[in-house]
């Protein structure tokens, strides 16, 4: 099969993830690495054993000397939308990292240049291809807990980044529940309706505006979804995928976030507590599925060879980002906002 030719753009610490993925495959072929920063690009190539790749500074010129396949966005949530246009625009296919915009507005002009393009937009969601997540999604498919009424989730981590993190407002919100609210849709298959949240910022806090927060989504088929979180909250820390608590009609089944399930059905038809008994949610550690980005980055690159849609695809993750600016908006206003 034909190598798939890529361009990799933005060469700052989360491209190391995609080179690493990208390194393991014989499928494809980076011919072009791009940053504004043009000896950050030339040392990643340095780094990871690139000779002959073009490096440069602008995209569409980069771009028109190596004729790519694909782009892969590895830049900042505000650059986005110039890079995922223009490499649409020369008939590219996009996989970008997480958000996919920083904007609502620019995120719709990103799905519609995706649309007009006929090409694939999808976005670097990882946590969608980790063995245990998976795991979870196929014993709620199984129906052993009946129909999904509620789904509650906790994300507390003392996070002391020390960058533009500590000055960003909104900073838990915006750069990452994405990741937990397409955790909750994924679990779900449902989408969010409307959110109500409240953000603050707790006495002793090492950021500059609120870094934590509660928000409460009514999503479709009725199931109410409450995530809790905070970026500086010190000991007893969850997994960065959270800690989840699911209900369903016939029973629930919780997950710490790492390797821990435990899952109860009713069994007793009388009784102010019904009986129940446990059940197992089954998991292979030994499964040796490609996890995390070589996931993310392996199915997109298996659909832009078959013509398939990626899970991640941009008119789907949008979803994902509609309840991330919902929860914004709603804490900002002080009010239950529509998802929309």
């Amino acid at each position: 099969m034909k190598k798939l030719r890529v361009i990799l753009v933005g060469c700052g610490a989360i491209s190391n993830a995609w080179f690493g993925a990208v390194k393991q495959r014989n499928d494809v072929e980076l011919v072009g690495l791009v940053d504004l920063n043009r000896e950050a690009a030339d040392k990643r190539a340095a780094e990871h054993g690139l000779p002959g790749v073009q490096t440069g500074a602008d995209l569409k010129a980069v771009i028109e000397k190596t004729r790519p396949d694909a782009v892969f966005d590895c830049t900042l949530p505000a650059a986005h939308v110039s890079v995922t246009t223009v490499a649409l625009r020369h008939g590219c296919h996009v996989l970008g990292e997480k958000p996919l915009a920083d904007t609502m507005p620019n995120a719709r002009t990103m799905v519609a240049a995706a649309k007009k393009a006929g090409r694939i937009y999808a976005v670097m969601q990882n946590r969608r291809y980790m063995a245990n997540i998976q795991a979870l999604r196929r014993f709620l498919d199984s129906g052993e807990i009946g129909r999904i009424t509620t789904v509650h989730c906790d994300f507390f981590i003392g996070a002391h980044f020390g960058g533009f993190r500590d000055h960003m407002k909104h900073v838990l919100l915006l750069d990452m529940a994405i990741h937990t609210f397409d955790q909750a849709r994924y679990f779900m298959q449902e989408d969010a309706v409307t959110a109500l949240a409240h953000e603050w910022n707790p006495p002793g806090s090492w950021y500059d505006h609120d870094a934590s927060a509660v928000a409460v989504f009514e999503m479709t088929n009725k199931i109410v979804f409450c995530y809790r979180g905070s970026w500086c909250a010190e000991g007893l820390n969850t997994a960065w995928e959270a800690a989840w608590r699911i209900i369903g009609e016939n029973g629930s089944v919780t997950w710490d976030g790492a390797h821990t399930f435990q899952a109860q059905v009713v069994t007793g038809r009388a009784g102010f507590v019904r009986e129940r008994k446990d059940v197992e949610v089954p998991y292979d550690r030994t499964a040796g599925i490609l996890e995390g980005h070589a996931g993310c980055i392996d199915e997109f690159i298996r659909c832009v060879q078959a013509g398939k849609i990626p899970q991640t695809v941009c008119t789907d993750n949008i979803k994902s980002l509609v309840m991330v600016h919902a929860a914004v908006e709603s804490a900002t206003g002080g009010r239950k906002v529509k998802c929309k």
